[in-house]
This record gives structure tokens, C-alpha cells and sequence, in this order.
């Protein structure tokens, strides 16, 4: 059952899939939903989940949407991460690590789509290519392009849902000398394996989660050495032998790099692991959202709303720990604003005022538990909007910060951990084999016949 109301949504990775579900749960349900329409340039769902070998640009021409790398693994607990009406055990039918490889993961969203019956929504191999509203219309105007046929097309919505995440334009900040530098250079979004690498020297520039993680599978794919650079002040965990953390580096020198403690060293490569830019090519000037990543976007009322024309909405465009809860959650969020059920504040004064508060508690965060408990604060806000199940968010958080803490005891162990599900109660299992001495990340490696 359809209303003449018309709703683009734009990607169809696990913030969009969320959304398709909350619709397709509405209409099960008996309610009329708009006509949904999900475009999707790549060739399957999943966004970041959705591995290539590719970089740079796809058999279309168009950029690489996908920043994954071919065996990565969790690095946080999947117990962070569980839709509420999903879980794990209900996907596998038995207990599994706590800590799985991307293959496990990606099975388990595709999984959730299916189960959900989305995929009658998407159009794949469509890229959205420029979207404006009419106020004399008051609609979206939206031109997509059939990439397999090679045309384009434009159509009309009521609303636009913006669920292309923001993490697949890298951010690469120029150092001084860097055009001399005779080894290879590339961005984290660019990193598909770390076996090419083996048995060189490699620098990353940052040491956030994904400096981080990359760090590891350098060394544990044999690179001869590691070494992190740092902006602000080293992470200090206790790294194995080849991996070092150094201050910012200022300059290179064809292979020699220099930095701010007069340290050098010379290199083979270098991998810069400096974020990514919330970009929205595609979207006319007064509609683009301009923001770094933070817990509260400017500009969005509930980190959603766009607050200059309500009728577009933002999915997962913050800082996140609980990154499918969140998105979930404001999947629900959304679909009750269109549906009626949510009314939003009837001036721009309101809904600032409101975006306000949120900005004051944001600038209040101090560290990771800060945040924890600002994200908890949020999902309950909208929770409590919506008829979205409630959930143990207390649990998730303590098993988030227990993670946290085995990181700093042992990097290379930490993912050997176990936890029990918020949801179920099941205590995940350990692998066979430890993360380090553990070659083999095929899905049917990690679950029992």
C-alpha cells in the first residue's frame, strides 16, 4: 500500500538498508508508506562492506565508493554492533567470535536485507549525479545515471534521504617535499593488502583506529617495520618491536623522512591515514552539508534534519561507536517524520535551539566514555520519539570500554576476548586460532558445519 509521496534514498549500505527496513516494517504492519526508491551505484548492497580489489575508479568511471581492505577484521566486538531485531545467533545459528573478519560481517548485513525483504527497493549500478529543490514545486529534483546503459534520467521526490556515509573521499594534506618521495604513496581508502608490503618500511601518517589497525596487519604480514606519525600526542600502547609511534612528520626527502623531533628514517612507502571529508558532489549548494567529523553536525537538527529544508535527511553522518544502532535508530527517526507520526518543531528557532543544547554537551566531551555517554544520551533521545525496541545501550557500552581497556593491554591479543550479547546472552566463542597466526579469513573458516 502506496501513497503518492515519493522518497529518494541515496546509498545502500547498512544506514539505507535500515531505513528500506523501517519502511518495509511499517508497511507489513498495515500502514501506507511512499513509494521508495534506493539508489545505488555500486553493483550489491552493503557500502563500505561491499570489498573490491578496485581503487581509484570502477568499470563505470566513477570513484571507488568502498574504503574496506581485503582481511580486515572487526575491531571493535560485533556485540557493539548488532541490529536489535537481528542478532547474530538469529543470522548464524550458533555462537561465534566476538571478533570477526570482514567475510563474516558482510554475510551477516546481507543477511539482515535479506530477511527484511529491501532488496525490492534498490536499483543498482544507478548513481545519483545532482539533486535540487523546487520551491515553486516544492520537490527534489533528482538526475541519476544507469551506468550499464550509459543513460541518465531525471525524477521527481518529496523527500531526499542521504545515506552515502562519510567515509570514501580521503582527506591528504600536503608535506613539504612529498613530490620527491620515490616509493609509493597512497590514502587508507587506497589499502587492499597488506601482503604488498611485506618486507619493507612504511610510514603512516596519523594514529587513529584505522593507523591503528593497518599498523597490525603490516606487521602481521611482514612488513620489516611500521612507523606511526603522530599530530597531537602518541596512543602508547605497547607495540610489538617493528611498530613505532613518532611525532609529526615535517619533511621528505626522496626515501629519507624527517620529523618534528629531528628524528629520520628512510621508507618505502608511505600510507596516509589522515580521515576522510564529508563530500556530497552531487547535491546543490543549499542542500550540502559542510562538516568535519564530529558528534554533531552543524546544521542538522537531531544530526539528521537538514535544518534549511526538512524534507532532506542525513543518515549516519556523525562520529559513531555504535555505528549500526545509531543509524537504525535514526532510520525509524526518519521514517515516522515522513510518515506524520513526528512532528518537528514549527520554526528554524526551535529547531536550533534544540541543536544548541546538543552542541553545548558536545563540547563538553572530554574522552572515549565522554562520547560513549553522548551517544547513549542521543539514541535514547530518539528512541523515545519512536516505537524503536529499547536495548540493553548500558551493556554496550561497558562491553565497549572493556574492549578498550584489553587494547591497551595487548594489541595484538585483544581480539581473542569474548563477550556476551546484549541481546541474547550468548557468550561469543574464541576462534581456533589467534588474529596473528590466523591466515585464513573465509566465512567458512569461522563457522561450524
Amino acid at each position: 500500500m502506496y501513497s503518492s509521496t515519493r522518497v529518494a534514498i541515496c546509498g545502500a549500505g547498512p544506514s539505507a538498508l535500515s531505513q528500506l527496513h523501517a519502511f518495509e516494517s511499517a508497511r507489513k504492519s498495515g500502514l501506507q508508506i511512499p513509494e521508495i526508491v534506493c539508489f545505488e551505484k555500486q553493483n550489491d548492497l552493503g557500502g563500505q562492506w561491499n570489498y573490491t580489489w578496485r581503487t581509484g575508479f570502477d568499470e563505470y568511471s566513477e570513484p571507488v565508493h568502498s574504503s574496506m581492505y581485503k582481511n580486515l577484521w572487526t575491531n571493535l566486538p560485533k556485540e557493539c554492533s548488532e541490529f536489535v531485531d537481528y542478532s547474530f545467533d538469529k543470522h548464524f545459528g550458533q555462537p561465534i567470535t566476538s571478533f570477526p573478519p570482514r567475510t563474516v560481517f558482510s554475510d551477516y548485513i546481507r543477511g539482515y536485507a535479506e530477511q527484511n525483504n529491501v532488496r525490492q527497493y534498490i536499483q543498482f549500478n544507478i548513481v545519483v549525479q545532482w539533486i535540487s529543490y523546487s520551491e515553486d514545486k516544492k520537490k527534489f529534483n533528482v538526475l541519476v545515471k544507469d551506468l550499464r546503459k550509459d543513460e541518465t534520467r531525471s525524477e521527481e521526490f518529496d523527500y531526499v534521504i542521504v545515506a552515502t556515509g562519510h567515509f570514501s573521499m580521503p582527506n591528504i594534506p600536503y608535506f613539504n617535499g612529498i613530490e620527491t618521495f620515490l616509493g609509493r604513496i597512497l590514502h587508507s581508502h587506497d589499502f587492499r593488502s597488506a601482503q604488498d608490503f611485506a618486507d619493507k618500511h612504511v610510514l603512516l601518517i596519523g594514529n587513529g583506529f584505522s593507523a591503528e589497525d593497518i599498523a597490525l596487519q603490516l606487521y602481521k604480514y611482514g612488513a620489516k617495520s611500521v612507523t606511526l606519525s603522530y599530530r597531537t600526542k602518541p596512543k602508547g600502547f605497547k607495540w610489538p618491536n617493528e611498530v613505532k609511534e613518532v611525532p609529526l612528520l615535517v619533511k621528505i626527502d626522496k626515501e629519507t623522512v624527517y620529523f618534528k623531533d629531528d628524528s629520520s628514517q628512510d621508507v618505502h612507502a608511505i600510507i596516509f591515514c589522515t580521515g576522510y571529508l564529508h563530500y556530497f558532489p552531487f547535491l546543490d549548494n543549499n542542500l550540502r552539508l559542510k562538516s568535519t567529523n564530529c558528534l554533531y553536525p552543524p546544521g542538522l537538527y537531531k544530526s539528521m534534519i537538514w535544518l534549511n529544508q526538512p524534507r532532506l535527511i542525513y543518515l549516519g553522518m556523525q562520529m559513531q561507536a555504535f555505528s549500526f544502532n545509531v543509524g537504525n535508530i535514526q532510520a525509524w527517526y526518519a521514517r515516522d517524520v515522513i510518515l506524520g507520526k513526528i512532528t518537528l518543531p514549527s520554526t528554524k528557532d526551535k529547531m536550533q535551539f534544540d541543536m544548541k543544547l546538543w552542541q553545548v554537551k558536545e563540547e563538553a566531551v572530554q574522552n572515549f566514555p565522554d562520547k560513549a555517554n553522548f551517544l547513549k544520551e542521543y539514541i535514547l533521545d530518539l528512541i523515545d520519539a519512536t516505537d524503536y525496541p529499547r536495548f540493553d545501550i548500558d551493556g554496550m557500552i561497558k562491553i565497549l570500554l572493556e574492549c578498550l581497556k584489553s587494547r591497551f593491554e595487548n594489541l595484538i591479543t585483544y581480539r581473542e576476548k569474548t563477550y556476551a550479547s546484549t541481546l541474547t546472552d550468548t557468550t561469543a566463542i574464541q576462534h581456533h586460532t589467534p588474529w596473528l597466526r590466523e591466515m585464513d579469513d573465509r566465512l567458512e573458516n569461522f563457522i561450524r558445519k
